[in-house]
């Protein structure tokens, strides 16, 4: 299923940069209907039963992006996802349609995990240096976990930057084990 779910995020994603939308705008229309979807098992029926005709479906689409203010894009892509019997997938593909913007547009999306709060000054420093190491440009969300200790470690996509001071710990445990 990850190559359908990749075919219509990159199509979506075809659609929001050939005709420059705004793409977080689109994101956050996308993430509204995901929540609707999420929350409201009537209209996942409704929306998934084949046995009301498409146009009642795309009614009931019209209805629904209408009153989240949801821009024509976006409707016509949650009627094709819903045509094609595909909602199941919602929200892998929005997440995927995400990832493909971010990488279309140079963005990193980065968690910290920090020992403690970071100030801005560090924040920014930290910022700096992931953006180095990826060649991206870097939106950071940003937590605290007492437990590290000290230091932070970051997660870029799958890739994993540990600098805390349980990770130069475990580092040095398996350094002694090793020797």
């Amino acid at each position: 299923m990850a190559s359908v779910v990749g075919t219509y995020a990159r199509a979506f994603a075809d659609v929001v940069m050939s005709t420059k939308a705004d793409a977080g705008r689109m994101l956050a229309e996308l993430h509204s209907v995901e929540a609707l979807l999420a929350e409201s098992v009537d209209l996942r029926r409704v929306l998934d039963n084949p046995s009301i005709p498409s146009a009642q479906k795309n009614a009931v689409i019209d209805a629904v992006t209408q009153r989240i203010g949801a821009s024509r894009p976006v409707r016509n892509f949650v009627a094709v996802i819903t045509d094609h019997r595909r909602l199941a997938l919602f929200s892998e593909i929005v997440k995927q349609v995400e990832q493909e913007l971010n990488d279309r547009m140079g963005f990193a999306d980065a968690q910290v995990t920090s020992a403690r709060p970071l100030n801005d000054p560090e924040k920014q420093l930290l910022e700096a240096e992931i953006a180095k190491l990826t060649g991206k440009r870097v939106r950071a969300r940003y937590q605290q976990d007492t437990t590290l200790l000290g230091g932070a470690v970051v997660q870029v996509g799958s890739t994993i930057y540990d600098g805390s001071v349980n990770g130069q710990l475990e580092r040095i445990r398996e350094q002694l084990v090793e020797s």
